[in-house]
């Protein structure tokens, strides 16, 4: 159990640092690597929406679902399952990206935020903690989605990962086939989806991830959630690694800068902070896994798993389409009700399925 969780402490600490590497390299600052953010940037570059600043096809999240794919593969622990409420999932993805965006990152950001000296992390973080609490409550009363059946037939697992790989292809063809109209891939020339780090660098750092994250079952809400309830906190050290590898560099690099204003792609409206990220904690801790841990379940086979990521891809483009998304200005209201009605949704959800 001790080497575990130096294990999960030193692997934690090696992402914290790979992030903030990412900045150095061109990535928006305080964001080496935010799962809601990028998969918002996945969804603008195959044109699910069109807000020009917010979109680009990152390597990063390709980079982690293959780097876990393969030493899923490596070790033997790649199995083909699924059907457990998978459109519910899917659905429950699309919920989760919208408490995402309203906060302005994932919990992995999160804890990148705060390493760079944003408190209204430390606001959502709180935020994130009661979500869990109240996803324990009803996995102690009972709650289940039922069953994810293992398949004896490993083609359907292969699927997202090989859609990732087509477009990784397009990305680094370059592809056009309308110089004036673009796509198959469209690219920001200015905002956040126009910073990024080099593509090879991006899409190295993404396996790197993904192959510490799948070793590691490096996952915040089930880090918080196993401490509530077992004491256990080897999934806690990933994340205080990664605080401690990101806040070293951004200390170095004079990127630690202290305070509530003026942070980077961050808002201080804090009652929608703390509740952006109560959403995310909450569909997170009825899903089995938070963002980051989404996207290593899909590269082990889990198209459950799958259908959450591709939720979130598709709720993150409904963001930007019906104006959800919040922005340095802080939240519209069209972006809280989305969040008051995703948390009555995963309330009634989460009394609603138990076992039976």
């Amino acid at each position: 159990m001790e080497r575990t969780k130096w294990l999960t402490l030193t692997g934690g600490i090696i992402i914290g640092l790979i992030a903030v590497v990412l900045v150095k390299l061109g990535n928006p600052p305080n964001m080496g690597f935010c799962i809601a953010c990028f998969e918002r940037d996945i969804a603008g570059a195959i044109g699910l929406h069109r807000a020009g600043i917010v979109q680009y096809m990152r390597p990063e999240i390709i980079g982690l679902v293959l780097g876990a794919m393969i030493i899923a593969l490596f070790n033997g622990e790649f199995r083909s399952r699924g059907g457990s409420s998978t459109f519910l999932r899917f659905i429950m993805g699309v919920f989760m990206v919208i408490g995402a965006l309203v906060f302005l990152g994932c919990p992995l950001r999160d804890v990148l935020r705060m390493a760079g000296g944003d408190y209204n992390a430390v606001v959502g973080l709180l935020g994130f903690i009661v979500g869990i609490v109240t996803g324990v409550y009803f996995l102690r009363r009972g709650f289940d989605l039922g069953r994810s059946e293992a398949s004896p037939n490993q083609l359907g697992a292969f699927v997202f990962p090989a859609i990732l790989v087509f477009f990784l292809v397009l990305l680094l063809a370059g592809t056009v086939f309308n110089p004036e109209a673009g796509g198959p891939l469209f690219f920001s020339t200015e905002g956040p989806g126009s910073m990024a780090a080099p593509v090879l660098i991006s899409l190295g750092a993404g396996l790197l991830v993904g192959i510490i994250a799948q070793r590691t079952r490096l996952c915040l809400s089930g880090g918080i959630r196993d401490f509530i309830l077992i004491r256990d906190n080897t999934l806690l050290l990933g994340f205080v690694g990664i605080f401690l590898g990101a806040l070293v560099l951004n200390l170095a690099f004079g990127f630690f800068k202290p305070g509530f204003a003026d942070q980077p792609v961050a808002h201080s409206m804090h009652i929608w902070n703390f509740l952006g990220l109560y959403l995310v904690g909450l569909t997170a801790s009825l899903l089995g896994g938070c963002p980051l841990r989404q996207l290593i379940l899909s590269g082990e086979g889990d198209m459950d798993a799958a259908s959450v990521v591709i939720g979130m891809i598709v709720g993150a483009a409904i963001c930007h389409n019906f104006m959800f998304a919040a922005s340095p200005m802080g939240v519209g209201t069209y972006g809280q009700i989305a969040c008051v009605v995703g948390i009555i949704f995963m309330l009634i959800v989460g009394w609603v399925y138990k076992e039976a």
